[in-house]
């Protein structure tokens, strides 16, 4: 089942937009990018991964490459369950993967109803199997399994419903991905033209660490098919925000990264869109692009915007039946950390193969969606103040560091400006209703002040009555006995 097309004039063509500019394909000219003020303003977002995995639905979305590893749990699972992969493979998930309940319209309308503003579905995960509709391969989900084009629909839902519309590509670890299948006798070897579903499923050195998959480097033929399917999806959908995940910092990607940043920037040019690309581990030059932290945050303020991708469930970004689900509360104290240090998150859910969202994700996603209607004012369109923020808490920085609640006290405060005003958000806020804000005292007169303003007003988003308050040496001292929440409460300060 093996697509072919014309290697040779899609290059053409993607050196034909670069030509005309205004970016090349060389870091000191993308480095003229900037960051989209929307990005900037929107703060929520919301990511998808959404495949052929969630019909298995057990150890995590890498199950496709798990289960050709010899001695995990997924491998053992699926002999148990499915028998032998040589008779069962990952490609036999994909009849199985029908989203016969599958609705763009519900699912944006959800994405909103949480305050998010912009959605990046994952349009082809490592596993290889598109979530679109692709001139390039057959092995999409507009020809198997849903036989939708559902990174379309949701463009067209999000265009419809007024939200800003993304698209992530892990394309770049299929290289790798199910190599171990060639190890044993598997569905995998035969597949071994491109468009094929397995195709390349090179073996690695070091193919049993995650985190080490380098060698042999991508070869010229599987980077320019990489560069061909992201360049179908930013001339078919026009994304905003284009998402890639971590491997494409290996070295031999690095001057394809460079020609679809032009590609990409160019396009956006002509089409007049802001957009930007997101990306990890130093994989593109900094200031080209914008930097992300997976599951975790910075543990300071940054003078650049950033990312932070993390997910509802713990265990896994998409749909397991034992996945462990992080409280509203606890994705909220990291959501306003994030945007006092000047950064933006990325939300994932993980939809069922039928295409419908557990509880657990919807209950959370109304529960955040009530949160940010109250505190409306302090988030969107908001900037980081002087200091991030106050008290003994303080995140680690880091990647994969969101998997335990954090535990805040009474004691830590976030902080932004909007609306000419500073918004202190209690991360903790006491059963007694007294806190105290000394980052804002009065008087302040050590060597280095962070703030010698005078207090006009302050009120407790969300409330109707006024809380009781006094600006003194040691802080700004807040009574508010009426207030009662488990997430973080914003105050609105107001100053002379």
């Amino acid at each position: 089942m093996v697509m072919h097309y014309d290697q040779d004039a899609y290059l053409q063509k993607i050196d034909a937009v670069i030509a005309q500019g205004p970016y090349s394909d060389n870091w000191e000219s993308l480095s003229a990018h900037e960051t989209p003020r929307w990005f900037r303003d929107d703060k929520l977002g919301i990511f998808i991964h959404w495949g052929a995995y969630s019909v298995p639905a057990f150890g995590n979305e890498w199950y496709s490459r798990q289960m050709y590893v010899r001695g995990t749990p997924e491998y053992d699972h699926h002999i148990a369950t499915y028998g032998p992969q040589k008779d069962f493979g990952y490609k036999d998930f994909i009849p199985m993967f029908r989203g016969e309940h599958f609705d763009a319209a519900r699912w944006i309308s959800l994405f909103k109803t949480a305050g998010a503003r912009f959605v990046v579905p994952v349009a082809e995960h490592h596993d290889g199997f598109q979530m679109y509709r692709s001139a390039l391969s057959h092995w999409n989900a507009y020809e198997m399994g849903p036989k939708r084009d559902v990174l379309g629909e949701l463009t067209q839902e999000m265009e419809r419903q007024g939200l800003v519309n993304g698209a992530s590509s892990h394309r770049i670890e299929h290289w790798f991905f199910q190599g171990q299948g060639r190890e044993f006798e598997s569905d995998i070897p035969g597949n071994d033209q491109p468009g094929d579903l397995y195709w390349p499923s090179v073996h690695m050195e070091n193919n049993d660490k995650s985190d080490s998959f380098e060698e042999p480097q991508p070869d010229e033929a599987f980077l320019n098919d990489w560069l061909i399917r992201t360049v179908e999806i930013i001339d078919r959908y026009r994304p905003k925000e284009l998402y890639f995940d971590w491997w494409i910092h290996v070295a031999a990607a690095r001057p394809y990264l460079q020609k679809l940043a032009a590609y990409y920037y160019n396009r956006a040019a002509e089409w007049g869109e802001e957009v930007l690309i997101c990306y990890k581990h130093d994989s593109f030059m900094f200031g080209t692009a914008v930097p992300d932290v997976e599951r975790g945050q910075y543990a300071d303020i940054c003078a650049y915007p950033w990312e932070s991708d993390t997910a509802i469930g713990k265990n896994s970004w998409g749909y397991t039946r034992d996945n462990e689900y992080k409280k509203y509360w606890s994705i909220l104290c990291d959501f306003v950390d994030t945007i006092s240090k000047n950064g933006t998150m990325l939300l994932n859910v993980g939809p069922k193969p039928d295409g419908t969202f557990t509880e657990e994700d919807t209950r959370v996603l109304e529960e955040i969606g009530d949160w940010m209607r109250t505190n409306a004012e302090a988030v969107y369109g908001s900037r980081p103040w002087k200091i991030f923020g106050e008290g003994p808490t303080r995140e680690q920085e880091g990647q994969f560091t969101d998997r335990n609640d954090k535990i805040y006290t009474a004691e830590d405060f976030r902080f932004v400006v909007n609306h000419g005003r500073i918004y202190a958000a209690a991360m903790r806020f006491p059963e007694s209703g007294d806190i105290t804000i000394r980052s804002l005292a009065a008087g302040r007169s050590d060597a280095k002040p962070d703030f010698a303003g005078i207090v006009a007003s302050v009120r407790a988003l969300g409330y109707e009555e006024k809380p009781v308050w006094e600006q003194k040496p040691e802080g700004l001292v807040i009574h508010a006995p009426f207030v009662h929440s488990d997430a973080p409460v914003f105050f609105a300060v107001s100053v002379r």
